[in-house]
């Protein structure tokens, strides 16, 4: 294994601190939506399986995380949320829109992660070829699912009427 492999699952492992706290922010606020909160959900919790998965694969790799590069992740993705969002105080059909797009750039970039691996596997025992198939297949289902959000958000911040957001 090379320093830049181990560099590189530091800054996926970082990455995945935004996505977390990301997905847990946008299932919360979309709680009580019956449209949005239980498909957020589910990606929360699926992204919260893959962030795991992604500290067995370190672990097995000998690499551990970078903790000041995951706090600065926690940090930026808390003061993301001071972004203006079109309503002074409340949570709005914007922040939905972002959240979910935001949630679809990790979601890529953690895809991207499992096929770097999954070009690794037969030059590094350590990685389960199976696993990282399962990991890569779910993220894809995880943006089908987060682009058909984001249209959804979309109609409804920019499309609908207001007393349907």
């Amino acid at each position: 294994m090379t320093k830049y492999l181990a560099i590189y699952l530091k800054d996926h492992h970082a990455g995945s601190t935004v996505g977390i706290e990301l997905a847990k922010r946008a299932a919360r606020s979309n709680k009580d939506n019956v449209e949005f909160g239980p498909p957020l959900g589910r990606i929360a919790g699926e992204i919260g399986e893959d962030r795991e998965a992604l500290i067995r694969i370190m672990g097995r790799l000998d690499v551990e995380p970078d903790r000041i590069k995951s706090t600065l992740g926690w940090a930026a993705e808390k003061a993301g949320r001071l972004k203006p969002n079109g309503e002074l105080l409340k949570y709005s059909p914007l922040s939905r829109l972002v959240e979910v797009e935001g949630l679809i750039s990790g979601v890529s970039g953690k895809l991207s992660l499992w096929r770097a691996l999954l070009g690794l596997v037969t030059t590094e025992p350590r990685l389960d070829e199976a696993e990282l198939d399962a990991l890569a297949e779910r993220a894809e289902d995880q943006l089908l699912r987060l682009h058909a959000l984001r249209s959804a958000a979309a109609l409804i911040a920019f499309g609908r009427a207001p007393n349907q957001s």
